[in-house]
């Protein structure tokens, strides 16, 4: 047996007035993403903001329905949105960010595996690497590709 380890390599800022120009308008586009947000169940206001390689920046935000799990995460409603508008337009960076109890969180909101899952899909589609900027209001991570969230990407699909 050999024992092996995944090493992530990432960014961290602690408020987003430290970010380049364009990844801040992402995440303040994702903060106000989460005003779009439908969640009387959880209380917790998820927003989402794609940049794509033409400049665009799409917003979703999460939508929870009675009959869980019907709803649908922020990040899945921004990149579905971005394919289904702009097909042949790569997603490059996606921005998230969350809300609850009246104030953006302190730390960043991870998402789900599901959303993992799409992102893998969506950066595989597209041929590149896509960025993640996961925000909080007192940390903000930013990761190269989808590849530094989800290791062992399923994608044997070809």
């Amino acid at each position: 047996m050999e024992q092996k380890f995944f090493t992530i390599k990432f960014d961290e800022y602690s408020s987003a007035d430290e970010l380049p120009a364009e990844d801040r308008e992402l995440v303040l586009a994702a903060r106000e993403a989460t005003g779009g947000s439908y969640a009387p169940f959880s209380k917790f206001n998820v927003g989402a903001a794609v940049r794509l390689a033409d400049g665009t920046v799409i917003k979703g935000a999460n939508q929870e329905n009675a009959a869980f799990p019907s709803g649908l995460c922020a990040e899945r409603v921004a990149m579905f949105y971005a394919n289904a508008s702009h097909p042949d337009v790569p997603v490059e960076t996606l921005a998230v960010t969350a809300f609850q109890n009246g104030d953006f969180c302190s730390e960043p909101a991870a998402p789900c595996g599901a959303c993992r899952q799409v992102m893998a899909e969506v950066q595989k589609r597209s041929g590149k690497k896509m960025r993640v900027i996961l925000a909080g209001k007192d940390r903000i991570y930013v990761f190269p590709s989808v590849d530094s969230i989800l290791p062992l990407i399923f994608n044997n699909l070809d």
